[in-house]
């Protein structure tokens, strides 16, 4: 009998809080293992990085990396926060130095051409000579892929394509899968030769993994909260036994070494970021009344897309501006990795968007995902819009909304995506600026004041 235990994380998005105990914890089960005489494999599901954290901006996500490399990690497969936060030359760049094996079967350049730093699958072969497989998969967000210059094909077409492969090379087959929950299930269920799929994305926590068809499912939830744990029993040529258990590092209480080392990413990161990038006034900025910042990003937003009118919410902007702003001042008050978006809409949809921006409650909702970092939405701030308060009416440009008329309206891309303004998602005239992020776009607008 072989036992072969696979250690995996996904989606830490930067939040180094809990990595130097997961590193740690990662680091002495390895070298227990290895004494005993059993296998190990090591393997992050992606979206390690996220541009939030100065040390990953300040890097360009190759401190995540190194991160990566002193651990020991056998391959990652990438996230979308790799794949589409990341200018084209920042992803090419990522994995220069890397020690590890970067597997991503969806994923090519314009020509159809691989990465050289990528490959669709590697054979892990053990010491008693069984052949575990590891295939990476990457959510499908092609059309973000296609504008940074990246191919992104299908992954279940490309799953299909290389399974026959592998139940032919491989004894074992592993799937790391930045797809999400539902996706997931949804292979297992077709793809019965797959033995164990590591999962992310979707930030789900299996704390003793899923059984579906057969194949066993385990995910690590978000933010380093966890690490996970399979082990597979192997014998006679075949799987045995399956298992799968988290460890709970964020309930553990952190020591002063952990928080040091963490602590440390953050100011060498900040170091890196402290170039000048405008020298202004005090600009204010408030998430419920009228204040300077939001108003000056909404401005520069509407100036830098050409559009006729733009709207954002006031949450996007986390704290004032004054004096000589740095790199770092600027990821500070706008951390999040949101792209300039443009959209036609009708008068009609126009309209009804813009009443709903004046819900109080929607000011005051805590809004998770979609590339948001901040906490509350805030209220809304327009250029180029104006409400005639008495009839809960809008003029554009100074005119009465046509019903009829089609209108180009700046936004930050996060509009397009969940459940806030379904006439903006439906919307098939969505046009997104890559690779630039909203905090490139105020830094525009700041060095022109």
């Amino acid at each position: 009998m072989e036992t072969i235990h696979i250690y995996h994380t996904n989606d830490l998005h930067s939040h180094f809080e809990h990595w130097p105990r997961i590193s740690k914890l990662l680091h002495e089960r390895a070298d227990s293992h290895r004494k005993a005489g059993e296998e190990v494999l090591l393997f992050d599901i992606g979206d390690h990085v996220d541009r939030w954290h100065p040390y990953t901006e300040g890097t360009m996500g190759k401190g995540n990396t190194d991160l990566l490399n002193e651990t020991g990690y056998t391959a990652v497969t990438i996230g979308n926060n790799e794949g589409i936060t990341l200018p084209f030359q920042g992803l090419d760049t990522l994995y220069c130095k890397k020690n590890f094996d970067v597997l991503v079967a969806n994923l090519y350049k314009k020509d159809r051409s691989r990465p050289e730093w990528a490959e669709p699958y590697k054979i892990y072969t053990t010491h008693a000579g069984t052949r575990v497989a590891a295939i990476g998969l990457t959510a499908n967000f092609s059309l973000f892929y296609k504008l940074l210059g990246w191919n992104l094909s299908n992954p279940l077409e490309e799953l299909r394509k290389h399974l026959p492969v592998l139940k032919e090379k491989a004894d074992v087959i592993v799937l790391l899968s930045h797809l999400g929950i539902y996706e997931d299930e949804h292979i297992a269920a077709e793809c019965p030769e797959i033995d164990v799929i590591l999962g992310g994305h979707t930030h789900h926590i299996l704390p003793e993994g899923s059984e579906v068809n057969g194949t066993l499912l385990a995910a690590a939830g978000k933010y380093g909260q966890y690490a996970g744990h399979v082990t597979i029993k192997f014998e006679n040529n075949r799987v045995i036994h399956k298992e799968a258990l988290l460890y709970p590092i964020a309930e553990l209480s952190r020591e002063p070494w952990e928080e040091a080392e963490s602590k440390a990413l953050y100011e060498k990161g900040k170091s890196l970021l402290q170039k000048k990038a405008a020298q202004v006034e005090l600009l204010t900025a408030d998430y419920f009344e009228d204040s300077d910042l939001p108003q000056l990003l909404c401005e520069a937003l509407r100036e830098w897309s050409g559009a006729e009118c733009a709207f954002l919410n006031a949450g996007l902007i986390l704290g004032p501006l004054e004096g000589t702003v740095t790199k770092f001042d600027l990821l500070s008050v706008c951390p999040h990795p949101i792209n300039p978006c443009t959209v036609i809409l009708e008068g009609t949809e126009l309209r009804e968007i813009l009443r709903m921006t004046l819900d109080e409650s929607l000011h005051h909702l805590e809004v998770k995902g979609m590339g948001f970092r901040g906490k509350v939405m805030g209220k809304f701030v327009y250029d180029q819009i104006d409400l005639i308060l008495d009839q809960r009416d809008f003029l554009i440009n100074g005119e009465r909304i046509e019903p009829a008329r089609k209108y180009k309206v700046a936004i930050p891309d996060m509009y397009t995506f969940g459940k806030i303004f379904p006439e903006i998602v439906r919307s098939d005239t969505k046009y997104y600026y890559m690779p630039e992020f909203l905090r490139d776009v105020l830094e525009w607008k700041l060095t022109k004041l």
